[in-house]
């Protein structure tokens, strides 16, 4: 049974009109640099194949019934108005992801991305940084630190060299000894040291830029020649924790469906819904993506840190558990 006040919301109302503040900041910031706003729809004919994200479904009975696919990004709906000739957009949305929820994660939650023709990975870490200013409202001094480096500075570990039983050994050192989902790969344990060792120690004080990832993590973005090869991808850490993922976008179809076909391989070994793959998005890339460089900001998370507080719900109206 409800509690007396749960009707109410879960942030302070003086802490909402800030929050408001925030979001006009970062419209106003977008405006003052002609990168115009656009809205692209949440329900889809395809899913996320990512084996990392778990996306949420819905039945629609119109034309005839059928399944829809809330977006966990307009990542896919945004370059297509890229290949459409849009050049520089962004968008404030909420997106879903099905699987966490704690104090720095819900399954609903505002998601900023923006996409800039001509820009590579670096280029538009400094326009993150930009951004992080106007919002934060002081002067930004970031910090750019290699994926490699910054798993030898803070988990004694050569993240390109060590193989897979020396990963595993260096989570079980620390006490990371996940009762599900273990698998032999590299990329697992990787994962694990950064969500719970590498970066926790990262981006105290100024904010942190995690650039040069492991190839086998690429995403969205191009691989860079070696040796070794890496990925032109970047995230952003502050006070320990992610709040944002950019990629010097891959533009090439061929191999974005071949990265597509892997993703749904690697979700049917893990036993994974297999959602449709976003036909339109190829056909779209096959049409001619402009070379750009695109990044996704977790509002939420980024006014979590400004309001200086600890939990997403101090800073939402009406957090998860009270929608």
């Amino acid at each position: 049974m409800s509690d007396a006040t749960d009707w109410g919301p879960g942030a302070e109302m003086a802490t909402l009109r800030w929050r408001a503040q925030r979001i006009a900041r970062i419209r106003a910031f977008f405006a003052g640099r002609g990168v115009w706003e656009v809205e692209t729809p949440m329900l889809s004919r395809a899913g996320a194949t990512d084996p990392a994200l778990h996306g949420l479904e819905s039945e629609v009975s119109v034309p005839v019934p059928h399944r829809r696919y809330w977006h966990t990004s307009p990542e896919f709906a945004m370059k297509r108005l890229l290949a459409a000739g849009s050049g520089a957009i962004y968008q404030l949305c909420r997106v879903f992801r099905d699987g966490e929820l704690g104090r720095q994660h819900s399954p609903e939650f505002t998601l900023l991305e923006w996409y800039r023709p001509g820009f590579d990975e670096h280029d538009l870490m400094d326009e993150v940084a930009a951004l992080l200013a106007a919002v934060l409202e002081r002067p930004i001094r970031s910090q750019r630190i290699a994926y490699r480096d910054a798993f030898r500075r803070h988990a004694d570990l050569d993240p390109i060299t060590a193989d897979p039983a020396h990963c595993r050994r260096c989570c079980l050192d620390r006490g990371l000894d996940p009762v599900s989902g273990a698998t032999g790969e590299r990329d697992f344990w990787l994962d694990l040291l950064m969500g719970h060792v590498v970066g926790p120690a990262l981006g105290h004080g100024e904010p942190c830029f995690v650039y040069d990832y492991p190839a086998s993590q690429a995403a969205l973005a191009r691989v860079r020649p070696g040796p070794p090869p890496v990925a032109a991808r970047f995230e952003l850490y502050l006070n320990g924790v992610e709040l944002a993922n950019g990629f010097h976008e891959l533009t090439d179809p061929v191999e974005q469906a071949a990265r597509f076909r892997a993703d749904l391989a690697r979700r049917r070994q893990l036993g994974l819904a297999l959602p449709p793959v976003d036909q339109r998005l190829l056909e779209a890339m096959q049409a001619g993506l402009p070379e750009c460089a695109g990044v996704a900001v977790g509002v939420d998370r980024l006014l979590m840190i400004a309001a200086g507080a600890d939990r997403l719900e101090q800073v939402l109206a009406f957090p998860f558990g009270r929608a």
